[in-house]
């Protein structure tokens, strides 16, 4: 099991027991806020390279996957990530409450529909988990409905990518004390105020039933085609870096090229 130095976040071996409460959500190890931010400028740039690549090239889609208990930043980790990738190839879905139109339909139905062509990358900001994890932990499922859909999600993502979809997982892993500043802030701060629900006090209080759940999603869909990244998520700063890193990583060991011009433009001259 990686510890997380590799740059990347700690990458959980495919079939080993996952417990979330092993890793420092603070950890930063061998970099400072000042390294962090030079860095994450070149990282952004170069993201939106390969993201140009990756549209010409369309061999290959992305889907990017965003988990994490309430606080931990997703929102932020997207705009800070992607701030310099273009739109045209790049889109974020974010999953509410499902619609009466939704529950029509079997529980993957809104993901699936949701998933990223080729050429695209399509950030999930929560996504499928959602059914291994607050359905799990409010009791809106039985047991013994949740029990099978680990099963459904590994076959699903499985699917995905032998069909070219490039599937990358990230957990936020922050602190039950950092949690809980960044929920008073949100009550203090004026501008923070509107994010705040009364709910979240209550979802504060099933800490511990969110760490089982997601012990259990990591481990349980944790394969090698479609890994999980647990990213420590206390410092912002660090947190971006290695989301940066490991999306880069993956879509460099893609080879991805431009497309041959037409060999009929060739010296062509514009008047």
């Amino acid at each position: 099991m990686s510890n997380g130095k590799n740059g990347r976040g700690i990458e959980p071996e495919p079939g080993k027991k996952v417990d979330i409460r092993d890793y420092d959500a603070g950890d930063t190890p061998g970099m400072s806020k000042d390294e962090a931010i030079e860095e994450i400028a070149r990282l952004r740039i170069r993201l939106n390279e390969l993201q140009d690549l990756l549209y010409a090239d369309e061999r290959f889609a992305v889907l990017f996957v965003l988990q994490a208990i309430d606080t931990a930043g997703k929102d932020s980790t997207i705009n800070s990530v992607f701030q310099e990738v273009g739109p045209i190839g790049c889109q974020v879905v974010s999953f509410k409450v499902p619609t009466p139109e939704e529950l029509a339909h079997d529980y993957l139905w809104r993901y699936r529909k949701a998933t990223p062509e080729k050429g695209h990358i399509k950030i999930f900001n929560r996504s499928h988990y959602e059914s291994v994890l607050v359905e799990r932990v409010k009791d809106i499922v039985p047991k013994s409905v949740w029990e099978k859909r680990y099963d459904d999600i590994n076959e699903w993502e499985d699917y995905l990518v032998r069909n070219g979809t490039v599937v990358m997982k990230f957990f936020l892993l922050i602190s039950k004390d950092e949690q809980r500043e960044r929920l008073q802030e949100r009550v203090d701060n004026p501008k923070k105020q509107w994010k705040f629900r009364m709910g979240d006090l209550g979802d504060r209080k099933l800490w511990d039933k969110y760490v089982e759940a997601y012990n259990d999603a990591i481990t349980r869909c944790n394969t090698k085609e479609a890994p999980w990244h647990v990213i420590p998520a206390n410092k912002k700063w660090y947190r971006d870096v290695l989301v940066a890193r490991a999306l880069i990583e993956k879509l460099e060991s893609l080879d991805l090229r431009y497309p041959p011009a037409d060999p009929s433009i060739i010296g062509v001259k514009v008047e």
